[in-house]
């Protein structure tokens, strides 16, 4: 069983274990910085930070049968201040076409953008390489817990969600787009450029260029990468595609990965939150599935400044679908579900399920 919860201090060797995957820069660092990014989330989780941007809430998910950390998500509330602006290149196309010689071109075109009061985003999810066959779809879990969160917590969040995802990267595992623009207007290497990004990003809009780039003129590697994802960001693009999010025609300045962008309250899972009572006693593990999803008390049943989920098989309901009546699986996993989230007969809980509004 999976044991989805707030991140903490004593995290920090698996988040540094984490940080060792491929691809994943925004969990990389020195210990003493993952540690002040663990601090922050706690603080963010005991509502010890007032101001709304600089909270970030980090999820991880635990095994309960190793109590090994195997992946992690997060949700920052807001992305993009007048200090540290939100910046993407705005994809776009121009047409020219000449009467004299009868020819005309639509050219491609990026051009730097910036946002100070930018929406609430995900981001930061990433699996143990171990665990991604998982027959528990440890990566759905940890993705999705962000809404169940948010959507218990509506009040901590902006009216847009921000999902920024990776682009393909060369064989050299470098970025095309980058080693094409970014590494011509900086003097820099992505990883140099990405941790002092996390700290200042004055020098982006003093060295980025501030007129259209014509992607003709960008090799053609550099060209393919723009807006696209890659093999193993491909799941959770079609993931948010069908939950409600769209291609916002924006892509990440240094490596082009597209962004997708979702009004918050037509998030699909979001939109089913729903809290539901939970007769214990009636378990009965030969009843159909009638619903797929997470579930942790409702804010006032334990410590509200304490996140904890699980997910569940929910089996039989009365007319409004969402009354269940029992847990599905083996008595051991009821026993934990009721343990970990500390439940009894009669509990009301948060019900989502993971892709159905209805």
């Amino acid at each position: 069983m999976i044991l989805l919860r707030e991140a903490r201090a004593r995290d920090l060797d698996a988040f540094e274990r984490l940080g060792q995957i491929p691809g994943m820069l925004n969990l990389s660092g020195d210990r003493d910085q993952i540690s002040l990014r663990l601090e922050r989330a706690e603080k963010s989780f005991r509502g010890k930070i007032s101001k709304k941007a600089n909270r970030k809430y980090i999820f991880v998910a635990e095994d309960l049968e190793t109590k090994k950390v195997v992946g992690t998500s997060l949700i920052a509330p807001q992305h993009g201040t007048p200090e540290s602006p939100h910046f993407y290149f705005e994809v776009g196309s121009e047409q020219r076409f000449s009467q004299t010689i009868g020819t005309g071109f639509i050219h491609g075109t990026l051009e730097l953008k910036f946002n100070t009061d930018g929406p609430t985003e995900i981001g930061g999810l990433a699996v143990d390489l171990a665990s991604r066959n998982h027959p528990a779809r440890v990566g759905r879990q940890i993705s999705f817990v962000r809404f169940l969160f948010a959507g218990i917590h509506r009040t901590f969040f902006k009216n847009q969600v921000l999902a920024e995802l990776l682009p393909p990267l060369n064989k050299k595992g470098q970025s095309p787009l980058w080693e094409a623009v970014g590494r011509r207007f900086t003097n820099m290497d992505y990883l140099e450029a990405d941790l002092l990004c996390s700290k200042n990003k004055e020098f982006i809009l003093s060295l980025f260029p501030s007129e259209k780039i014509y992607t003709t003129f960008l090799p053609a590697e550099a060209r393919n990468a723009i807006g696209k994802v890659g093999k193993d960001t491909e799941p959770v693009f079609h993931m948010l595609k069908k939950i409600g999010f769209r291609y916002a025609h924006h892509v990440d300045p240094f490596d082009g990965g597209p962004h997708l962008i979702a009004d918050f309250d037509q998030i699909a899972p979001i939109q089913g939150i729903r809290k539901i009572s939970l007769d214990l006693k009636t378990f009965d593990t030969a009843g159909p599935i009638v619903a797929s999803g997470l579930i942790c008390p409702q804010p006032a049943a334990r410590n509200p400044q304490e996140f904890r989920a699980i997910h569940v098989d929910l089996v039989g309901s009365d007319s409004s679908g969402y009354r269940i009546h029992a847990l599905q699986g083996g008595a051991s996993d009821l026993s934990q579900v009721k343990d970990q989230l500390g439940l009894s007969h009669g509990s009301t809980v948060c019900f989502m399920p993971y892709y159905s509004a209805s």
